[in-house]
């Protein structure tokens, strides 16, 4: 009884101190740390939260299995260490069945679960729209990025990001000269990618979510922007030369007013129409059939 009394008064200031660290969390680290987190703001996209919910939930369970795991071989190495003056091997264990099921079920389980949750989320993320609200083409290039604006019949060309001699940090580049892609607030939006050259990938980190842009393949991004407006970091993460690092761009998501704005500048420029692939450079590569034979 005296035992019972003692646990249980331990466990409130366990319980005490947990429920006061776990209060005191930011929005950062709710979400596990994962960048384009706000406090009193909305995620960046509509799959934003599902994707941090997948990631946090993950690591919860499999640090709970790391301490289970740890706590038992320190128990073992503890209970059934050797102790002064015995000799030889210790009583061996063999064909225990309730083990051998025990950690066969449990990871078939932890898979299972982790494949549908897995298969849930990204069965949303990858669903297409019939009619989506905003249509953009992305054409990657070496190093940088060029965006047609579908709806609007308009495109602006990319360029790569260009080193400021004038600042004191280092690395830092000219910010007026990287590509920035503009979406309105609470629409949908599907994106088309392709190459023009090698593998790139479209990355933009405050959407937790990238997807590679292959030559002779085309993909597609769905999503819905959110009430949420500002700048958000993009840039290319698959290794694709000497300049990867300076294929950069700006994800802007504005009010619609400010997006019209945009679209009405690009027409202003003469931008008009849609960049095709006549600027691709694998179309100078050659082809797969037999030359001819001059008579």
């Amino acid at each position: 009884m005296r035992h019972n009394r003692r646990l249980r008064w331990a466990a409130i200031p366990v319980a005490a101190t947990l429920a006061f660290v776990l209060a005191g969390c930011t929005e950062a680290q709710l979400h596990g740390f994962l960048p384009g987190f706000v406090a009193g703001q909305p995620p960046v996209t509509n799959h934003t939260e599902s994707i941090s919910g997948l990631w946090v939930t993950s690591w919860i369970v499999l640090l709970i299995v790391g301490v289970i795991v740890w706590g038992l071989v320190i128990w073992a190495v503890i209970v059934y260490r050797r102790r002064k003056g015995q000799t030889g091997l210790p009583p061996q264990l063999r064909y225990n069945m309730p083990i051998e099921i025990f950690y066969t079920i449990v990871p078939l389980i932890l898979i299972l679960g982790f494949f549908a949750f897995t298969a849930r989320d990204q069965e949303a993320e990858e669903h297409p729209y019939a009619n989506p609200d905003i249509k953009i083409h992305v054409l990657a290039k070496q190093w940088a990025w060029d965006f047609n604006y579908v709806n609007e019949n308009v495109y602006d060309p990319g360029i790569q990001a260009q080193p400021d001699d004038k600042s004191a940090q280092p690395g830092a580049v000219q910010e007026s000269q990287i590509p920035v892609l503009y979406l309105p607030v609470n629409k949908t939006v599907t994106i088309q990618l392709d190459s023009r050259d090698v593998i790139h990938s479209f990355w933009v980190p405050a959407m937790l979510y990238k997807k590679d842009v292959i030559p002779g393949k085309t993909n597609y991004m769905y999503f819905s922007t959110t009430d949420r407006t500002g700048t958000f970091v993009g840039k290319c993460a698959e290794l694709c030369g000497e300049y990867h690092s300076s294929m950069l761009f700006n994800l802007k998501i504005v009010s619609q007013a400010e997006y019209d704005a945009h679209i009405q500048s690009l027409r202003d420029k003469g931008f008009e129409g849609q960049l095709g692939i006549e600027y691709d450079r694998n179309n100078n590569l050659p082809g797969t059939t037999a030359p001819k034979v001059n008579q």
